[in-house]
């Protein structure tokens, strides 16, 4: 989980879960909506800054504000916390240290995908493929269905959705943007 630097560089946070884009992206994308209220800074703050050694992962509370069925559309009515990586121990007994991602060590800490949180969108990393990837509008409506293989994630194609929402939004929720429309899933916890 990262924010943009000069060029096309980020620094950020490790997320132990880093989690599939099926996963991850419509977590990320209600949190943006709802829990954040569409700012980017006060989501970068919550998930990368006020962070003090990592994520283990990144749970429902993101949806926190979201309409309970979108809520249930996304997570088939199961809930989990975020929850930080507080239980590490070192070796010599010292506190562990913040575990900082950027896109010049992300090869060495054996990670596969990486969330980049721009103004205009998250722009999603298979750090197995490329350094660079696909921007996904925040738009997006959440209950769209994203492919999981890395090689999908090309820096010079779209976003590979694999089908969008045919749900009608609940009143109030932000538009979404158009998408050819097939049937939700819920998102699988990894």
């Amino acid at each position: 989980m990262a924010r943009p630097t000069t060029g096309t560089g980020y620094s950020g946070i490790y997320v132990q879960l880093d989690g599939v884009p099926s996963h991850h992206l419509p977590l990320l994308l209600a949190a943006y909506q709802y829990k954040f209220g569409r700012d980017v800074e006060a989501m970068s703050r919550h998930l990368i800054d006020d962070v003090a050694v990592g994520w283990d992962e990144l749970g429902t509370d993101l949806l926190d504000g979201a309409p309970p069925s979108l809520v249930a559309a996304l997570t088939g009515g199961e809930q989990w916390p975020s929850r930080h990586l507080d239980h590490l121990i070192t070796p010599d007994g010292s506190p562990p240290v913040r575990m900082s991602v950027t896109d010049e060590i992300a090869d060495e800490q054996d990670m596969q995908w990486g969330y980049i949180l721009h103004k205009e969108g998250i722009e999603v990393i298979s750090l197995l493929h490329e350094d660079i990837g696909p921007v996904v509008d925040w738009a997006v409506d959440p209950r769209t269905a994203f492919n999981d293989h890395p090689a999908a994630w090309s820096s010079l194609d779209p976003a590979p959705v694999i089908r969008a929402s045919r749900s009608t939004p609940s009143p109030g929720a932000p538009a979404a943007s158009p998408v050819k429309a097939h049937a939700p899933r819920p998102a699988t916890r990894r």
